[in-house]
């Protein structure tokens, strides 16, 4: 499969999600009931602002995510460029103030089991730290 097609398969297949699974799951994640949380950022062009349904972990105040389609994906690249966004965790929304790498291990470990296995085996890399307002990033190195 070339690389065109593959994108071009790929964007449909978001356009399924969008129009049939993801309604349902932002209803769940807004209610607070289940697994799902709510990332709510604003589009980089548009100004609009758009609610994405997303597993997280916790680390103490902040969140983990996992980036199952890369860092290429609307909602992650929204947030980077906006430097937040707001997290709908639980029921309760959660102001994010920054987003950085996360390592592998750490990110796995914040998941527990059994979610960690299944990410081991999907062979997922990507994590990031959405770290809440009035947290203080770890010193580097």
């Amino acid at each position: 499969m070339t690389a065109g097609r593959r994108g071009r398969v790929a964007r449909a297949w978001f356009r399924v999600l969008n129009a049939t699974l993801n309604p349902v799951a932002v209803r769940l994640a807004r209610s607070g009931s289940g697994r799902l949380s709510l990332i709510r950022h604003t589009g980089r062009r548009s100004g609009r602002t758009y609610e994405t349904p997303i597993l997280l972990a916790r680390d103490g105040r902040d969140f983990v995510a996992e980036l199952t389609y890369g860092p290429g994906v609307d909602w992650y690249r929204n947030v980077v460029a906006a430097g937040g966004c707001v997290v709908v965790h639980g029921g309760t929304e959660h102001r994010i103030a920054g987003v950085e790498p996360y390592p592998e291990a750490a990110g796995l470990a914040a998941f527990g089991r059994p979610a960690s296995l299944v990410l081991r085996l999907l062979r997922r890399r990507e994590f990031r730290l959405l770290r809440t307002a009035g947290t203080t990033p770890a010193p580097p190195g």
